[in-house]
């Protein structure tokens, strides 16, 4: 069965007023996508850099959310993950 894998970087610090947030680096998301792949004996079929907004909003499910809403008065901060798609053995 073909399945999916999220490795979406966690929030280090939350934004404040006058600050940004602070996430974990891309880089780091393909390394440990690479390693639960070898971990686990997977057969990679695709790997996939995907872009989304407001995963971190309190209104959205992270990820694996398909209704997420971005309005155009206000702003939307979009965030990368890996999706590693894999094949179930």
């Amino acid at each position: 069965m073909v399945r999916f894998k999220d490795f979406v970087p966690e929030r280090l610090k939350k934004g404040g007023f006058l600050s940004g947030a602070k996430y974990e680096q891309l880089g780091d998301m393909a390394q440990e996508a690479d390693k639960w792949a070898k971990d686990n004996g997977y057969k990679i079929i695709n790997i996939e850099t995907v872009v989304l907004p407001n995963i971190w909003d309190d209104d959205e499910e992270g990820s694996e959310d398909v209704d997420i809403l971005t309005s155009g008065t206000n702003s939307s901060t979009w965030h990368q993950f890996i999706r590693l798609w894999y094949r179930d053995q």
